[in-house]
């Protein structure tokens, strides 16, 4: 789109309507010394062919998922993406300026809205599910709030094995709350122990909330862990069980419904969102029938119109807290529309065989690289309980170090469990690796050469 500046006239022109002689006068309000003087530090003048060419240079030096084999992972993972998606996604009914999310939207919208509820709830096993959050970690923290606001208790325990961009916004919503929240240790092995729950517990707990698989890759027992939480309150209502789940590992795993969880939420960007340089991404969020009231977001319903003809509409908007203010039991009042409709898109398209048949090969894929990889003189597997697609490797040496090598062989090795940003969850030697479906052989037996090489 190309930018044309106003002219001076209409400028002026302006500044005449509101009653202001100069641009200098219209900033009056603001102390000289907070300011700029002087010119701007900028270069000549381009056309519009020099800039494309200068903007094109810059775009190439990018190196990231697109053009490196990817195994990093840690939240974000590499996906096919049906290339049909794009192209209708880009279609002017869905790529628009406007979220359509307050009762007016269309009835196409409303009714893709409506099968991605349906999607999400069979595919996490649960009763109900809302059309979709900002993100995985704000679906995380609107489940506590539930947690909190229907058993009416105080604590809140979260496994120490959550995702540390989760915890941090966990952390930032209940800063001003009237709650306790409690992290609980990691055992030695790399999994949340029943025992730590059981010791936690108390009767003014309202929740457990644990991930799976958890940061590490591993499986964590949803099962037994919800269980124990509520064998160990003896008082007033029952804590929940909320289970931060992988969409695609549902495919395959016992889903959070079938391990007896209240309440699931987890991260949709393996559902067809791309990388896209870290979102924006899509929230899910399901439950069962009893929390249908009190569930965060928008809820797309199936009515009658007046002719009698299927029709769909948002229900249950009433405590949201555009309506209901300080009473407001959260105050999500959007959804991911877009991102929505291409999870729908993609679950549509790749059907329960098709989602089934990535997590097959994600499963095998990582098991078979870890067990090379575990071979290697020098390396070795952190942990030895189960996991999905995601391992963590201690390396011969600083992580950071492996990965800067493995990029000049292009190759994204994997991500370091020291860093600032995963919360220095592992040593400096811990590597986290990640295999998604797109991997091929070529390119794992490449991560093998290069870590053997840089080892």
């Amino acid at each position: 789109m190309n930018y044309v500046s106003i002219t001076p006239q209409q400028r002026q022109t302006m500044l005449d309507a509101i009653g202001v002689d100069s641009i200098d006068a219209l900033f009056d309000a603001i102390p000289a010394s907070s300011r700029f003087a002087g010119e701007l530090d900028l270069p000549p003048a381009a056309s519009e062919l020099e800039l494309q060419r200068e903007l094109a240079v810059l775009a190439g030096a990018n190196r990231g998922g697109s053009t490196r084999a990817c195994f990093m992972g840690a939240g974000v993972y590499d996906h096919f993406i049906p290339s049909f998606i794009d192209q209708i996604i880009s279609r002017g009914e869905f790529l628009t300026a406007y979220t359509p999310y307050q009762a007016e939207a269309s009835q196409g919208s409303l009714q893709a809205f409506f099968e991605f509820q349906t999607q999400i709830a069979r595919l996490t096993g649960l009763d109900i599910a809302n059309a979709s959050m900002y993100e995985g970690a704000t679906a995380v923290a609107e489940a506590a709030l539930l947690a909190l606001n229907s058993t009416g208790k105080r604590r809140v325990l979260v496994a120490g094995t959550l995702h540390p961009d989760t915890l941090r916004v966990l952390r930032t919503y209940m800063d001003d709350l009237p709650a306790k929240l409690i992290e609980l240790p990691v055992s030695e092995d790399g999994v949340i122990a029943p025992a730590v729950i059981a010791e936690h517990a108390d009767n003014d707990t309202a929740c457990v909330i644990v991930q799976s698989p958890n940061v590490f890759g591993l499986i964590e027992n949803w099962a037994t862990c919800f269980e124990t939480v509520k064998n160990a309150v003896t008082v007033g209502a029952k804590p929940l069980g909320v289970a931060v789940f992988n969409p695609i590992a549902c495919a395959l795993l016992k889903t959070p419904g079938a391990c007896g969880a209240d309440i699931a939420a987890g991260e949709g960007q393996p559902l067809g969102v791309p990388m896209q340089l870290g979102g924006p991404y899509l929230g899910l969020f399901s439950a069962k029938q009893e929390f249908l009231r009190k569930m965060p977001g928008r809820l797309v319903g199936e009515t009658m119109d007046a002719d009698g003809r299927r029709a769909f509409s948002l229900v249950l908007q009433t405590r949201e807290q555009h309506i209901r203010g300080a009473k407001a039991t959260s105050n999500i009042c959007t959804n991911q529309g877009l991102l929505a409709l291409r999870a729908t898109m993609h679950m549509s398209a790749m059907g329960p065989a098709g989602i089934r048949a990535v997590a097959e090969q994600c499963w095998h894929k990582a098991h078979d690289l870890a067990k090379r990889i575990a071979a290697l003189p020098g390396y070795s597997l952190r942990y030895g309980g189960e996991f999905f697609h995601e391992f963590v490797v201690t390396c011969p040496k600083p992580a950071r170090q492996i990965i800067d090598a493995a990029k000049a062989d292009g190759l994204l090795a994997g991500v370091d469990l020291s860093c600032d940003r995963m919360a220095h969850m592992g040593g400096e030697n811990e590597l986290l690796i990640a295999v998604t479906e797109m991997r091929t052989k070529a390119e794992m037996d490449a991560l093998v050469a290069s870590l053997k090489k840089h080892g």
